[in-house]
């Protein structure tokens, strides 16, 4: 699995969801339920991970998409 993004935007969060959804992209959302341990702070970021197979895909439905300045840089 590799990170694609890391934000506290949860509406950003939901957003990219619905387009990899939309382009038939398995991904995880990690850290999600860490507001409970921090308070509902958002202090804690939510990494969304894609199959390493599917990264360029995701990468480029999220450019399309005008998102190209969230994407964590590439290893």
């Amino acid at each position: 699995m590799r990170e694609i993004m890391r934000t506290n935007d949860v509406v950003l969060v939901s957003a990219v969801g619905a387009l990899l959804d939309g382009a038939n992209i398995h991904h995880l959302v990690l850290d999600q339920n860490m507001s409970v341990i921090e308070g509902s702070l958002g202090i804690i970021p939510r990494r969304i991970l894609v199959h390493e197979d599917d990264d360029a895909q995701a990468r480029r439905v999220l450019t399309d998409a005008g998102l190209a300045h969230e994407l964590r840089v590439q290893d």
